[in-house]
């Protein structure tokens, strides 16, 4: 994935000759790339699997955790039911309270919270689903029904805030709102809704709206993104319609092309390679798309079919040397396939559900140097290395339980966070830190 954004997590001073490691502080890594860089991690996983540094209890939530700044911070749903059932022909209504919880990283202890009152009125409603996103001093966090909040980093007071539903006149999606803020030098791009207001710029220290654009008949789910190409950044917006690049400055409309998924799930990041644009989603909806040398448009060069492409849905896809891995949303199997042709290379249900197709399975897939780092719906990661020619597991861990409920099957739906030589993984009852470092 080649998708440059302008973030970089504010680090401490580090005495020379000291090694240090890296933050997390947003959905998908420093870069939103999906690659961890840290050296000194195990090649292997010992016997009985990797050692547990702590463990907290939270609640509910889809919200994967982020890390900076020693601290860790993650959002869950408290309601008296516990969770929320897994409906997906339903708005199930629950009242609750949504929390962004700030916990310390090396001991799990929480140092702040907020809390908020809110009722739901969404599908598989079991909490939020954005993970927050930390720059600088400031975190930012984005609930379920709207809730978009900014809070310092050091004590949880909140610097600003905005009911999304109220501010643009829209209604939460059906599976709540879903796309992770992202953070572009001073600004906030965030996916909202309502007419002309489908992306909307805010500055993010004060939270006064800088731009809006696009109109659709559902924002989707699709976090913002900026590629560049031809010199210039771009800012991908996959609404439930079409794909729709901005000048992320202004908000002015570069191009735009038609890409429909079923049920108005655009839900992953289109993947940049080259002058290539993957976009991919339920519905049988996959094409790669070539942008001109101006990148003021693009060109189709294949659409998937029954037998090419792959369908993504819960996990982004990623695009390494020239191959796209993801995993299929209708049999779950992970696929390899080529960027060039939408050629099927090979595909597995090991790294997913291990025995069976099922919809929906998921693995969440992050590159780390000559590996693969896979976190399983099962609770469960995984080192592998894959290529055009194939899946080649090294190593396996159960490191959480699967808790939600999906398709009546239990699954744990939330991208991990990989910092400081250690993998953070929550489910709908704690979230769990565990030593990656070499011995």
């Amino acid at each position: 994935m080649r998708i440059s954004v302008v973030l970089w997590s504010v680090v401490g001073l580090v005495l020379p000759g000291l090694a240090r490691g890296d933050d997390w502080p947003q959905w998908m890594g420093p870069r939103r790339d999906g690659v961890w860089r840290e050296t000194g991690t195990l090649e292997r996983f010992p016997e009985g699997g990797p050692k547990v540094v702590w463990r907290t209890a939270i609640a509910a939530g889809y919200a994967g955790p982020s890390v900076a700044n020693g601290r860790v911070f993650v959002t869950d749903f408290v309601c008296p039911e516990g969770r929320g059932t897994n409906n997906p022909g339903a708005r199930d209504k629950l009242q609750g309270v949504e929390r962004l919880l700030c916990l310390d990283e090396s001991t799990g202890r929480e140092l702040w919270k907020i809390e908020n009152k809110v009722e739901y009125h969404i599908s598989y409603a079991g909490g939020p689903r954005v993970t927050p996103t930390v720059a600088g001093d400031l975190v930012y966090s984005l609930g379920a029904e709207g809730d978009l909040l900014c809070a310092r980093v050091q004590d949880g007071s909140i610097v600003w805030r905005k009911d999304l539903n109220d501010e643009y006149q829209c209604e939460t999606p059906w599976w709540g709102f879903c796309g992770h803020p992202l953070v572009d030098g001073d600004k906030l791009l965030c996916l909202a809704g309502g007419a002309g207001s489908i992306a909307v710029a805010f500055d993010r220290h004060t939270g006064k709206e800088l731009w809006k654009a696009l109109s659709a008949s559902d924002p989707g789910y699709c976090p913002p993104a900026i590629i560049e190409h031809a010199g210039k950044r771009q800012l991908v917006i996959w609404t439930a319609d079409d794909l729709n690049a901005l000048d992320p400055e202004t908000g002015k409309i570069l191009w735009t092309h038609p890409l429909a998924p079923k049920y108005k799930m655009s839900i992953n990041i289109p993947q940049k390679s080259g002058d290539l644009l993957f976009a991919s989603g339920i519905g049988k909806v996959a094409s790669a798309l070539r942008l001109n040398e101006q990148g003021t448009a693009v060109s189709e060069v294949w659409k998937g079919t029954t037998t090419t492409g792959v369908y993504c849905a819960n996990a982004t896809p990623l695009i390494a040397d020239g191959v796209i891995y993801g995993c299929d949303c209708d049999s779950g199997h992970l696929r390899a396939v080529d960027l060039q042709t939408g050629k099927r290379l090979w595909e597995s249900l090991k790294p997913t559900t291990n025995d069976r197709p099922a919809p929906h399975a998921t693995a969440f897939l992050v590159r780390h140097g000559d590996k693969w780092v896979l976190f399983n719906e099962r609770g469960e990661l995984i080192l592998a290395r894959m290529s055009p020619q194939g899946y080649q597991e090294l190593s396996r861990a159960k490191v959480i339980e699967a808790t939600g409920d999906a398709f009546g099957r239990p699954v744990v739906w939330t991208h991990p966070a990989f910092a400081n030589r250690r993998v953070y993984v929550r489910n709908d009852r704690e979230i769990v830190c565990v030593s990656l470092a070499a011995e």
